[in-house]
């Protein structure tokens, strides 16, 4: 009996380059059991500057397709704006033809949402350098820009709970206004349970029912997943492949 070939995408799935671009650092790993490897990132950082910087620290690593964490708004899988936290040119930035494989692009939120998520209703909120939200609904990706809307006295949800917020305002009544905001949104999207992303999420002493922090690591997580959306596990709202090679 002859043997069966290994199916090529299932080697595929296996060697996906994961970045999650953030407002402090760049994360990347190769594959579910690579090593986890970060640079700084900044106002400068441009993705030029990225994929310099990103070649360097990759060496030999081979992969067959990427995923991309974007901080910010990502429209049917092409970046939609300039981000708030880094340098400019990523909105034309053609990553496929850098990278030389296949790309997608989801908002770096989302892609955490996507390594968080088990089922039923779920809003992830990534508290780090800026506020990212994604909106899970039995399977079904909603990326949002909520952190950019207005809440208070003419500031933004990002203004009072986002790192230059809590700066601003201390860590006492950041502590406050996030519990605030928590109880808001988890009443008006009705969800099942909330889940805390990014470096500021560990800074809050008590967290309420039914919320819970995710791990850091489940950006990279989601960035293999996103490659398995649409196989009766996840369904994004609106298509993410960006480019090709």
């Amino acid at each position: 009996m002859p043997r069966r070939r290994k199916d090529p995408r299932s080697v595929a799935l296996q060697r996906i380059l994961v970045i999650d671009i953030g407002g402090s650092h760049v994360k990347f790993r190769v594959g579910p059991r690579g090593r986890e490897q970060r640079f700084p990132s900044g106002p400068k950082m441009t993705p030029a500057r990225m994929m310099r910087k990103l070649r360097k620290l990759l060496g030999e690593q081979r992969y067959d397709a990427v995923s991309i964490g974007y901080p910010g708004l990502v429209y049917r899988g092409r970046i939609g704006a300039e981000p708030h936290n880094l340098g400019r040119g990523w909105v034309r930035y053609d990553f496929a033809r850098a990278l030389g494989k296949p790309v997608r692009i989801i908002n770096d939120a989302a892609m955490q949402a996507i390594g968080s998520y088990t089922g039923g209703r779920m809003l992830f909120l990534g508290l780090g350098t800026g506020l990212g939200a994604t909106l899970i609904t039995n399977r079904v990706v909603e990326p949002t820009e909520l952190g950019h809307m207005p809440y208070k006295r003419g500031r933004t949800f990002e203004d009072y709970v986002g790192e230059r917020g809590r700066q601003r305002r201390g860590n006492r009544k950041w502590r406050k206004t996030v519990r605030e905001m928590i109880a808001d949104l988890k009443a008006a999207f009705e969800v099942d349970y909330v889940v805390l992303g990014g470096g500021n999420a560990a800074r809050l002493k008590k967290l309420p029912r039914k919320v819970r922090r995710g791990e850091n690591a489940n950006a990279l997580v989601g960035g293999l997943r996103l490659w398995r959306c649409g196989a009766g596990r996840l369904r994004l709202a609106a298509d993410v492949t960006h480019g090709g090679a």
